[in-house]
């Protein structure tokens, strides 16, 4: 893990200057096959679908909006910059924080979801299971020890 000595202790220290985010209001994904995914939004997270068309299906986590997006679509979001490829490698993790990760991989297990790690203890003090979606996005449920 890295080191954290220099760090803030805590984002209520923080004091932004100007019209700064107070939070992230919408992740959206680049998936390649909308409907197995957002099958899997539904059953595995139980999440409320809030919008769906022919490209894109937004689901409501809480105070976060996640969009699944056809990646077909996604270049005139992000251009000049290029879309990675689903085979091209985690290259980041959603977490997710549970009272019961042990609790919590039965559930997921009894909706079809494999596990790719875990349970496990980590060294950092949290106790961590992960899995990815449809599209290849890792998520980890984590709980505090």
């Amino acid at each position: 893990m890295a080191d954290t000595s220099g760090a803030v202790d805590s984002q209520d220290t923080l004091k932004p200057e100007g019209p700064w985010p107070r939070g992230i209001g919408a992740i959206t994904l680049f998936v390649e096959n909308l409907a197995p995914t957002k099958d899997f939004y539904a059953a595995v997270f139980g999440l409320p679908l809030i919008f769906e068309d022919e490209v894109s299906a937004v689901f409501k986590f809480e105070n976060t909006l996640i969009n699944l997006l056809n990646v077909t679509e996604a270049p005139e979001l992000i251009q000049p910059a290029a879309v990675g490829g689903a085979d091209s490698g985690a290259r980041m993790q959603f977490t997710i924080e549970v009272d019961d990760v042990d609790a919590m991989c039965a559930e997921l297990s009894r909706r079809g979801v494999e596990l790719l790690n875990g349970p496990m203890d980590r060294p950092w003090g949290i106790r961590t299971a992960c899995f990815r979606d449809p599209a290849g996005h890792i998520w980890e449920i984590a709980q505090s020890q």
